[in-house]
C-alpha cells in the first residue's frame, strides 16, 4: 500500500503545556488515517512525552521521530541593547530552533540541552539554551531553521540580512549536511515577506529547504477551542488585540493539502520524507533507574534499617505508649511492630527497593521541616510500617488493621508507588 508522500515534522501535543492540543494516541490515528509513515514529535522545550510518543507510534507501524522545539538564547546586538523604555531589564524571548533525533547520540545530546535550559536558565525566563551549548551538543541532531520565530527567520524579519546570514553560517557549521531551511505557510504575512530571503540563502549555501506545518491542534473545527486554550495560558481574554494568536492552518493537514500550499516548491515537501529516513531512533522501555541515596558511611541497607528503627520507636513514643505504663507493658505493645518491620524491611530489601524509601522519605522529611503541608498518605502505602516510622505516611497500619501486601508483594514484583499530596 502506497504512503503519504509527506510527513509532519513539527508536530505539537498535549506535552507543550498548555499549548499544544493533540493527544499522543489521537497523533497516531491521524497519521494511520492519512496514510503517513512518520511523524516528529517536537514539543516545545520538553521530551516528557517521548516514551509514550515512541511505543505508541511502534505500535502501530508509525515512524516515531523525537525532537524539541528548543529555545535558544539571543545573541544579537538588539538582544544585548534590549532595555529602552518600557522593556528595560526584560530579557527578550528566545529564538527557536528544531532539533530531530537521528540516533542514540543525539538522542542524549538533546537530553543534555533540555535538562541545561531548565536547570541553568534564571527564574521568570523561558527555559533556554545558549548557541555556544547547541555547538557543543550536535552530534547526532538535524536541525531545522526555526521558520519565522527561528533567529534566521527574525533577523530577516527585522531587516537585518547581514546577521541572519551570520547565523545561518554558524548553524551549517554546527551542523554539517544536517541542517534544513524551514518554509511555513500558515497565512502570517512574516512568513510571506521572510520566504525569498530564505530561498535565496539555501540557493547561495546550499541548503535544503523542508516545508513545514505546525499543528497544535488537529482540525480546523478546534481552532476556537485551543484559542480558548491559548488564553488560559496567558491570563488573556480571547477579545484582546495584544495576545498570542495561531490560525485555522495551524492544524494537522494532509499530504494532499501541503502538496497543494507548495505546489511551486514540491522538493520542499519531497525532504521531508527524506529527513523521516535519516532519523532512525526511537525511546524504548526500561527498568526505572532509582538514583543511589548516599549517607556517609552507611549502605543504603544499613540506612535504611537505622532510620526505620529510631523513628519506630519516636512513633511508638507518640502514639502508642501511655506515660504510666511499665517496661513489659511497653514491650508488649512493641512487639508487633517490631516484628511487622523486619518483616517488611526484609522484603523492601529482597526486592532492591531501599533507596526508594529514602528518597522518598527525604523529600518528604525536607517538606515537613520546611513548613510545606504534606498529606497523611493514601492507597496501599498507608499500610507500611516503615512508611509510617519515616514519616513518609502518618497512619498507624496496626492499629487499623492495614496489610503491607497490598503494597509490595514478591508474588507481584512492581515498584512500589506512594500516594502522597503536597500543598
Amino acid at each position: 500500500m502506497p504512503h503519504a508522500d509527506f510527513v509532519h515534522l513539527r508536530v505539537h501535543t498535549a506535552y507543550s503545556l498548555a499549548e499544544g492540543a493533540i493527544k499522543v494516541k489521537p497523533l497516531v490515528k491521524l497519521c494511520q488515517n492519512m496514510g503517513m509513515p512518520a511523524v516528529a514529535m517536537t514539543d516545545t522545550g520538553n521530551l516528557f512525552g517521548a516514551l509514550e510518543f515512541s511505543t505508541s507510534c511502534a505500535e502501530a507501524g508509525i515512524q516515531p521521530i523525537i525532537g524539541v522545539q528548543l529555545q535558544v538564547r539571543r545573541e544579537d546586538e538588539v538582544a544585548k541593547g534590549f532595555g529602552a523604555g518600557r522593556d528595560q531589564g526584560r530579557t527578550p524571548e528566545p529564538d527557536q530552533l528544531i532539533l530531530l533525533v537521528q540516533n542514540e547520540i543525539g538522542y542524549g545530546h538533546l537530553l543534555k540541552l533540555v535538562s541545561k535550559a531548565f536547570l541553568e536558565t534564571d527564574g521568570g525566563e523561558t527555559p533556554q539554551v545558549s548557541m555556544t551549548d547547541v555547538e557543543a551538543h550536535s552530534e547526532g541532531l538535524l536541525a531545522l531553521s526555526g521558520g519565522p520565530l527561528g533567529a534566521v527567520g527574525r533577523l530577516l524579519g527585522e531587516g537585518r540580512a547581514d546577521q541572519a546570514e551570520a547565523v545561518l553560517t554558524r548553524l551549517c557549521a554546527a551542523f554539517p549536511g544536517r541542517f534544513y531551511i524551514e518554509l511555513q505557510r500558515h497565512g502570517w504575512p512574516i512568513e510571506d515577506a521572510i520566504e525569498p530571503d530564505l530561498i535565496a540563502l539555501a540557493d547561495r549555501y546550499d541548503i535544503p529547504l523542508v516545508a513545514t506545518n505546525e499543528p497544535f491542534f488537529a482540525d480546523e473545527a478546534m481552532y476556537e477551542a485551543h484559542d480558548a486554550l491559548l488564553c488560559i495560558a496567558a491570563g488573556a481574554y480571547v477579545s484582546q488585540d495584544d495576545r498570542r494568536r495561531l490560525t485555522p492552518e495551524h492544524r494537522f493537514k494532509s499530504a494532499e493539502e501541503m502538496r497543494s500550499l507548495f505546489a511551486d516548491l514540491p522538493e520542499a515537501v519531497d525532504n521531508t520524507l527524506v529527513v523521516a529516513k535519516r532519523c532512525a531512533f526511537m525511546v524504548k522501555k526500561r527498568k526505572p533507574l532509582l538514583p543511589p541515596f548516599h549517607i556517609d558511611g552507611m549502605t543504603e541497607v544499613e540506612a535504611l534499617r537505622k532510620m526505620s528503627e529510631d523513628g519506630l520507636e519516636r512513633r511508638l513514643e507518640v502514639h502508642v505508649y501511655q506515660p504510666d505504663m511499665g517496661e513489659h507493658e511497653r514491650e508488649r505493645l512493641a512487639k508487633p511492630y517490631r516484628d511487622r518491620m523486619d518483616y517488611e524491611l526484609g522484603i523492601i530489601i529482597q526486592m532492591g527497593f531501599p533507596g526508594y524509601f529514602l528518597i522518598v522519605a527525604d523529600f518528604i522529611q525536607w517538606s515537613k521541616s520546611n513548613g510545606v503541608p504534606v498529606g497523611p498518605g493514601r492507597g496501599s502505602g498507608a499500610g507500611s510500617v516503615v512508611a509510617w516510622a519515616l514519616t513518609i505516611t502518618d497512619l498507624d497500619p496496626l492499629r487499623w488493621g492495614l496489610l503491607f501486601e497490598r503494597f509490595l508483594n514478591p508474588e507481584r514484583v512492581s515498584m512500589p508507588d506512594f500516594d502522597i499530596d503536597f500543598c
